[in-house]
């Protein structure tokens, strides 16, 4: 069995190609139904605010790998110095069950993360055909600061400027000298939120405080899906999900504009209705798109997949005998 830490991940490296196209391959699956994904279990403490999650799934074609990923989110950490999230994921060969590669990085989740929102933007940008675009983050912590080298790599032509907003202040320092002549750290999240034509809250808010009207035509990643006030289904009904079952619970935007606004699946289209049915194609240019990921255990397996082959083949990592 293979052992893989942040190191192990960082010297395989992230070509951001691979792991959106490792996204879109796995959406495909979801397409043609070769997945398991269980709806997953929340493990809970005293404070409400901790949790660790497992994600458990399969996905097949190409793939063909099951696994587990078991992540504990404790957004208090940060006040004691602590990374937030910290994740473990282990891959199973799916035809004889045999554990074949423990992950122990919290990195792997942000990859993943940030290659989901990579491949809508994607989908959107081939949709709108538009370049010269402003994007913006709200929250700058790890995932926020993958989201900034992910966009930069893969859509330079067609990103002219990011606009960064942290209620704990933006560091510099996390920006890469290559790009910082295009990213302004703006004061609040208004500032942010009202120039984006792309928009993603990376934040670890506990409350809603997003009440206004999106720019017209621009496509919202509510990344941390808990920063827009119900108010936001006013402005948009184009309300994209990765799955209903899974981002309709939990306190999530989604479960509160179904409880407030009576928001309905029906009402909402799904990451395969954009990755493989073309779905932004048919939006008017004016119509503000609200993309929801809870985060779909099938794309984590997928993720886990590819760094396990390509440190397999370069003989990193650590071999675990039992």
């Amino acid at each position: 069995m293979l052992y893989l830490n942040t190191d192990d991940l960082n010297h395989i490296g992230i070509r951001w190609n691979n792991t959106v196209n490792v996204i879109e391959r796995a959406a495909a699956c979801l397409d043609t139904g070769d997945f398991s994904q269980p709806v997953k279990p929340y493990v809970r403490f005293k404070d409400p605010a901790n949790r660790i999650i497992a994600m458990p799934a399969y996905v097949g074609e190409t793939f063909s790998m099951a696994g587990l990923k078991w992540i504990a989110s404790f957004p208090h950490n940060i006040d004691q110095g602590i990374q937030r999230a910290h994740s473990v994921t282990v891959l199973n060969d799916s035809s004889t069950g045999v554990p074949l590669s423990v992950i122990n990085s919290g990195l792997i989740s942000g990859i993943r993360t940030a290659s989901v929102s990579g491949l809508v933007i994607q989908k959107f940008l081939q949709a709108k055909k538009a370049s010269g675009l402003t994007a913006g983050i709200i929250g700058f912590g790890p995932i926020g600061q993958l989201h900034l080298r992910m966009m930069m790599e893969l859509f330079p032509e067609s990103i002219q400027k990011v606009l960064l907003y942290d209620i704990r202040q933006v560091d510099e320092n996390d920006i890469p000298d290559s790009i910082k002549e295009r990213v302004q750290i703006c004061r609040s999240w208004e500032e942010v939120y009202l120039q984006s034509d792309i928009l993603m809250t990376c934040t670890v808010s506990s409350h809603r405080y997003i009440d206004k009207k999106p720019k017209d035509g621009s496509l919202l990643l509510n990344v941390s899906l808990r920063d827009f006030k119900s108010d936001i289904y006013d402005y948009t009904q184009t309300i994209a999900v990765d799955d209903w079952e899974e981002v309709c619970r939990e306190n999530t935007d989604i479960e509160m504009m179904h409880q407030v606004k009576g928001l309905r699946k029906e009402d909402t289209f799904s990451i395969v209705d954009i990755v493989t049915g073309g779905v932004l194609e048919r939006l008017t240019s004016s119509e503000a798109v609200m993309f929801n990921p809870m985060g779909m255990a099938v794309f984590d397996i997928a993720i886990g997949s590819y760094y396990y082959h390509q440190a397999a083949a370069s003989g990193i990592g650590t071999e675990l005998k039992g």
